[in-house]
């Protein structure tokens, strides 16, 4: 299995928009951060060109960079996972991705720093976050067994600068 993980693009200022009075979980990409996003997924689909999946957290920003990534991969469909959620432990997204198969290319889209924790526990089995990941950034884990903390092995961390120089060809 190979399980894409991509943290959400540029979102809303936090603190600018906590002064209009709405919950986090539904501040939005700026414009620019969606047309990086579009740019950087075209680059997501020239490195990794085929997805079995795409889940997302339900936050706005995370299904919005969904929405772009599910566009550039021909209008697949997208999950919403709870366990996606930026509060949520790593371990608990184990259980979805043993329901699929070892030959799939799985993808996610969340949040720091539960991404960094996702990654580091699966390449370790350590509840370590040694892992950044920039917005619109994507890291590859390949798994040869089901997915457990400690048996993954990272194929390769891209920033997002370089997926959307990759995606500006494509």
């Amino acid at each position: 299995m190979k399980l894409l993980v991509i943290r959400h693009g540029v979102a809303e200022d936090r603190e600018a928009f906590a002064a209009t009075g709405q919950p986090d979980t539904m501040r939005p990409l700026t414009d620019r951060g969606r047309k990086r996003m579009r740019r950087g997924a075209r680059g997501l689909k020239r490195v990794v060109p085929k997805l079995t999946v795409l889940a997302t957290s339900r936050l706005v920003r995370a299904a919005q960079t969904a929405d772009i990534v599910s566009k550039a991969y021909g209008r697949m469909d997208v999950a919403t996972l709870e366990e996606l959620s930026p509060e949520r432990r790593p371990d608990e997204l184990l259980a979805w991705l043993r329901s699929h198969q070892l030959g799939d290319t799985v993808a996610v889209i969340g949040h720091e720093p539960h991404l960094g924790f996702l990654v580091g526990w699966l390449l370790t089995g350590r509840n370590d976050s040694f892992v950044e990941m920039k917005k619109g950034g994507a890291v590859l884990l390949e798994f040869d067994d089901p997915p457990s903390g400690g048996n993954a092995v990272l194929a390769w961390s891209i920033p997002p600068r370089q997926l959307r120089w990759l995606g500006a060809g494509a």
